[in-house]
């Protein structure tokens, strides 16, 4: 097979992306508003219930950390780094290593994760900390947990990779 006629066996990871090339879009690929995508109910459901659970997660976490008046929030900082660290770990393993799953990352990745890490949380205490006469705190969480966000992502894919198990086949459906 030629890169012109790809083998329609093989699907991309993302829908959107041509098989041949995991970066380049599909030349069938309609911009959102034109395309129509329905929301399945049973894929809501997997999100809702991880969300269900990431969100009294995160609470439960930030409970543990005292932060003073005025201080670093390192409760949402170890929430967000936390959070990076599993998703970079886990998406190694829900796309790469593991068999597809219809509901493995809608469950895990957007659901719990996305309840269980917060921007608007770490948004909002970098905004009091400026309004409260505490820009230089402010800034540092601002740089400090991009930078770590990212490392740690980065430290959850090398460490997802280094696990033993057999990549995914290619040309599997997760019907």
């Amino acid at each position: 097979m030629t890169d012109a006629d790809p083998d329609p066996t093989i699907l991309p990871i993302e829908s959107d992306l041509a098989p041949s090339d995991p970066v380049e879009p599909c030349a069938t690929h309609r911009p959102p508003h034109k395309r129509r995508r329905r929301a399945r109910p049973d894929v809501l459901a997997a999100i809702a219930a991880g969300g269900a659970l990431g969100a009294p997660a995160r609470y439960e976490v930030t409970r543990l950390i005292h932060v003073p008046e005025g201080g670093f929030p390192w409760g949402t900082f170890w929430v967000n780094i936390s959070g990076s660290l599993v998703l970079g770990f886990l998406l190694v393993l829900i796309i790469e290593r593991l068999p597809p799953s219809r509901f493995l990352r809608p469950f895990l990745a957007v659901g719990f994760l996305g309840a269980y890490t917060t921007y608007s949380t770490f948004m909002v205490e970098a905004d009091l900390l400026v309004k409260d006469g505490h820009g230089a705190t402010a800034a540092v969480y601002l740089i400090v947990s991009a930078l770590a966000g990212f490392a740690a992502v980065w430290v959850g894919i090398v460490g997802g990779r280094l696990i033993p198990i057999a990549p995914r086949r290619r040309g599997t459906n997760p019907a």
